[in-house]
């Protein structure tokens, strides 16, 4: 019996502490504290501390009484981050932002920021393609979303940069097998850029492979037809020069001969003018 009252009394006792535990832990954060933490935050930020900045901003975020001064918090910490390329974190922060702040007004600009952090990522056409596809559809889908901003302007342009890249990805693999002699996967790749990015910088290139690869193999026909299509559309490019020469075995010669052709008519044309001048 008496065993039975004090574990009452212990279980009354124990649930009581626990209470006022609980009460201490919610008790609001003293407000001047809150504001203090921001401000520190704001200092450091005026004087390029951005990392201590941004800690402080995203410690003064998680006490601040006004949900307004929460969010701008958060954002600045992100901003901090991004400030000085700590990607990762800037991006986490920003996330964060739009979860749990997605009514604010400053969304449409934290969306950019997450969007400039990853692009800002992108590593040259020899590494992985994974950074790039990601970063590609995190644009698509802003200037999907907000099409009428500065901030989808300036994404739109760096969005063709991603094209150009992933243009130059595929050209670099392309050449990786053709060194190999891996005929098939190269003109599968060279394809990709012909087909996808027609309108990148890599397009001549590509069509010039391709012109490499079919003669390789023989196939002549399908390497004549592929330089036609590069010289209608390149045929200043030094690609289609190339081609042309591939193709035309008295490439050289010829090119000899009309640069002959076109001193001996210079010369012609020089002369002819003296005796003009001289004659009348």
């Amino acid at each position: 019996m008496y065993h039975k009252l004090f574990l009452i009394f212990f279980l009354i006792i124990f649930i009581a502490n626990c209470s006022k535990k609980e009460e201490i832990s919610v008790r609001p954060p003293d407000e001047k504290e809150s504001y203090k933490i921001y401000n520190e935050a704001l200092e450091a930020m005026n004087n390029k501390e951005f990392f201590f900045a941004a800690q402080k901003f995203s410690e003064s975020e998680k006490i601040l009484p006004v949900i307004e001064h929460s969010a701008k918090a958060l954002l600045m910490s992100g901003y901090c981050y991004y400030t000085i390329n700590f990607h990762e974190e800037a991006i986490s922060s920003l996330e964060n932002f739009l979860r749990k702040y997605p009514a604010d007004k400053n969304i449409q600009y934290v969306s950019y920021l997450i969007a400039l952090s990853n692009y800002e990522q992108i590593l040259d056409e020899t590494k992985d393609l994974n950074p790039l596809l990601k970063t590609q559809k995190i644009i698509k889908d802003y200037v999907k979303k907000y099409p009428d901003t500065d901030y989808s302007l300036d994404l739109k342009f760096k969005l063709g940069l991603i094209k150009n890249q992933l243009a130059a990805k595929e050209v670099y693999i392309a050449k990786y097998y053709m060194e190999t002699q891996k005929w098939i996967p190269a003109i599968n790749r060279l394809k990709v850029v012909v087909n996808d990015y027609e309108d990148t910088i890599f397009i001549e290139e590509a069509l010039h492979r391709l012109v490499e690869i079919y003669y390789k193999l023989g196939l002549i026909g399908e390497a004549e037809k592929t330089a036609k299509i590069l010289g209608y559309n390149y045929n200043t490019s030094k690609w289609y020069e190339n081609s042309y020469s591939l193709l035309n075995k008295n490439y050289k010669k010829e090119q000899k001969e009309l640069q002959k052709k076109s001193k001996n008519d210079e010369r012609g044309l020089v002369g002819k003018t003296i005796d003009k001048i001289l004659n009348k």
